[in-house]
């Protein structure tokens, strides 16, 4: 549970982080060569699919700190 809702989060370790990504958290790039998360929401009403295409990559950090 985080922000009030169930999220699938799956962790990206520092040798599979390939891509420079924004994170939703802070604003800021998630590098390459950073491990980070990805999170998507397991509970939304527009089905699996959608829920997958809104995944978005955030710093463990700031995932962390969105769960308070």
């Amino acid at each position: 549970m985080h922000a009030g809702r169930e999220w699938n989060v799956q962790p990206v370790s520092e040798a599979q982080a390939l891509k420079a990504y924004l994170c939703p958290g802070c604003g800021l790039e998630v590098a390459p060569g950073v491990a980070h998360l990805v999170a998507w929401r397991a509970d939304g009403v527009l089905g699996d699919a959608a829920d997958l295409a809104g995944r978005r990559h955030w710093h463990t950090h700031c995932w962390r700190l969105g769960a308070r």
